[in-house]
């Protein structure tokens, strides 16, 4: 797969998660957040587990254990997410779940010793100022939800750089199909847990599940898995920046929610920061451990 090929196919990733924020919104006003979760991974699961399993692809006792790695993070990730808008707004939520941007290559730094490019560090910066001036108009203040956001950040970073080190020596089927596999098993936890039954149907939320699964979820995490054996965690991270970009533009079109001027400013720095960053992350990536 050429690089470029891939950054779109992850852009269109990105398009697609930041549309499913209008379309899951409107689906969570019919069923609980985990029931839907459950609903959308288990179906995803299914889809995944079939395809690996026509293609005869090499199912390991590694594999899983990589899975279980990167599902317990990306559930993380959802979960935080989730609880933390209890308590804080969707714009605050957007930026500060986007600044996964910035833990990705710091704790490259920090714990891995990897180098940080200048052209990405002026990407994170943009990017960064970008997110804020589109997520929150200009204004924040804290509260105990945004720290529950912060720890979403995290998990969104580590599953980033995880799955950048399994990706390249891993088969990609079935790394993304056990780490949705995981998902959809403590979604359907967390549901029973607070009294919810996943086997229910509703109509309304067709639409919202037939997106979620095929394009959001088996496409989604497929192009993530095997574009990150060609594309740095950095540089991922900065491309996943476009996803409220997406959803403010689509949100504009489908809920006529308006594009104020700080958010024109600020799709256009996290544009930028991708743009910047692209120099550093053209040349070939040197393989890095956190195993060592």
């Amino acid at each position: 797969m050429k690089r470029w090929v891939a950054i779109i196919l992850l852009l269109v990733t990105t398009f697609f998660w930041g549309i499913t924020f209008t379309v899951v919104k409107e689906a969570i006003r019919q069923v609980d957040v985990f029931v839907f979760l459950s609903q959308r991974f288990w179906v995803a699961f299914s889809i995944l587990a079939l395809i690996s399993l026509t293609q005869k692809r090499t199912f390991s006792l590694q594999a899983l254990k990589r899975g279980t790695i990167l599902g317990l993070f990306l559930f993380g990730g959802y979960a935080f997410q989730t609880v933390a808008l209890k308590y804080t707004t969707a714009s605050n939520a957007g930026f500060l779940t986007g600044l996964s941007v910035v833990f990705v290559p710091l704790i490259g730094f920090l714990i891995f010793r990897q180098s940080i490019p200048t052209s990405v560090r002026w990407g994170v910066l943009l990017a960064t100022i970008g997110l804020f001036l589109l997520c929150t108009n200009g204004t924040w203040t804290m509260n105990y939800g945004d720290l529950l956001t912060i720890l979403c950040a995290v998990c969104v970073a580590w599953h980033i750089i995880f799955t950048g080190e399994f990706a390249p020596v891993s088969d990609i089927y079935w790394l993304t199909t056990l780490q949705i596999g995981i998902v959809a098993l403590l979604s359907t936890f967390v549901a029973q847990w607070h009294g919810h039954s996943v086997l229910i149907w509703r109509a309304e939320i067709l639409w919202a599940l037939v997106l979620c699964v095929l394009f959001a979820t088996v496409f989604a995490f497929l192009v993530q898995t095997s574009t990150q054996r060609l594309i740095s965690p950095s540089h991922i991270a900065l491309i996943f920046c476009t996803e409220p970009v997406f959803a403010t533009l689509y949100a504009y079109w489908a809920a006529h929610e308006r594009l104020g001027s700080y958010g024109i400013i600020g799709a256009i720095l996290i544009l930028a920061g991708m743009v910047i960053s692209q120099p550093a992350t053209s040349k070939k990536i040197p393989k890095w451990s956190p195993t060592g």
